[in-house]
């Protein structure tokens, strides 16, 4: 079971996982962990599921999925008969009315849906990837020149479920240079397997960029896949002028992960999302939604 801080309600409320029962018996039995490092966590399992996403014959999950989690569908582009494939719906756009942007120059914004922890005045010997378990982010890239610079820096951690939002966007004007792909494991990014596997991001298959803001500084953008995620798609053009809010890429089917590092001085986190942080529990956010401000 995994709870969350709903910061509109301010209450707590439980996750509906998709595949739970599987993944709390992958996580929890020997058997599970050894099929997880003998087949699950492999690139061919997730790719043969992508490829099954990506095939007409997904259609018909579509109508039970959005059914069984609730998906509003009046937030999206299309309706529900014009998705070719799973993959398709999972990685729908939405109107723009239902992901405003806050557009104040000196507010920091979600990239995304999702469930967010924030850590400030950073260790990067000791990131916390879930409560009582670290990672060094020299392991996450293996790029020391460009991890120094983030030394007692802020740290967001945006976990995407299955049933949230999949495209990820920048979170202020600038510009990214290109992203560099690493190639890793698929190990699900559920608190129940961030228990279980040490070091669990610096595992999995990532990309990184770092995007040159206007208002934040330079921020360290990484994008990490999970089980059954098979693409990492980058939509974004390197070089090119971004506006707050465009899209930067998004990720095929399964729970995924979009983790961020500000230098330090750069920006302040809102109260609320540290505090549910330092209790443990993450807090959920909508892409555009204001989470932080420009520290002067």
């Amino acid at each position: 079971m995994v709870k969350f801080y709903n910061r509109e309600t301010k209450e707590y409320e439980t996750e509906q996982i998709a595949g739970d029962t599987y993944l709390n018996w992958t996580y929890s039995s020997p058997v599970g962990m050894r099929l997880l490092e003998l087949i699950i966590k492999k690139k061919l399992f997730s790719k043969l599921y992508g490829y099954y996403c990506d095939s007409k014959r997904s259609q018909k999950k579509i109508a039970s999925f959005i059914k069984n989690f609730n998906i509003d569908m009046s937030h999206s582009e299309k309706s529900l008969e014009r998705f070719e494939s799973f993959n398709d719906f999972f990685t729908r756009k939405l109107v723009k009315a239902a992901r405003p942007i806050n557009n104040i120059l000196e507010t920091l914004i979600s990239p995304g849906d999702g469930r967010l922890l924030a850590y400030e005045n950073i260790d990067l010997n000791k990131l916390v990837q879930v409560k009582g378990y670290t990672y060094s982010l020299n392991k996450l890239i293996d790029e020391p020149n460009i991890v120094s610079k983030f030394s007692e820096g802020t740290c967001l951690i945006l976990r995407l479920c299955p049933t949230d939002y999949h495209r990820f966007h920048f979170i202020d004007n600038g510009t990214c240079e290109d992203s560099k792909k690493i190639k890793g494991d698929y190990y699900s990014v559920n608190p129940i397997a961030l228990k279980k596997v040490p070091e669990l991001f610096c595992k999995n298959k990532r990309e990184w960029s770092i995007f040159h803001s206007n208002n934040f500084g330079d921020v360290l953008h990484i994008e990490v896949g999970a089980t059954c995620v098979g693409s990492i798609i980058q939509t974004y053009t390197p070089g090119n002028t971004i506006k707050k809010g465009d899209e930067k890429g998004y990720f095929k089917f399964g729970g995924s992960t979009t983790i961020l590092f500000f230098q330090k001085g750069k920006v302040k986190i809102d109260d609320d999302i540290i505090e549910q942080t330092n209790k443990g529990y993450e807090t959920k956010i909508l892409m555009g939604e204001k989470i932080g401000e420009k520290k002067y």
